[in-house]
């Protein structure tokens, strides 16, 4: 979902990457949960939540996937 070169440090505690791998490897959903407006990142193949999108990240996109670390697998490719 998200190459290690766009991974950084966001001061939150999460793993944080400022783009996916492709644009169409996540879907975004708005997400209301717990009192919060919130975007809720889903893989786009299986639908399982990933974590959720805010948009104070780093250039060049100023996003910052914050995602779930439980849903990452980390690959050497």
């Amino acid at each position: 979902m998200y190459k290690s070169e766009t991974k950084y440090e966001s001061g939150t505690g999460w793993p944080s990457f400022y783009q996916p791998i492709e644009p169409d490897a996540v879907a975004a959903f708005e997400d209301h949960s717990y009192g919060m407006n919130r975007t809720e990142i889903r893989c786009s193949d299986c639908d399982a939540h990933l974590g959720h999108v805010f948009p104070d990240g780093p250039a060049p996109t100023g996003l910052r996937y914050c995602m779930n670390g439980n849903a990452l697998i980390f690959d050497q490719d």
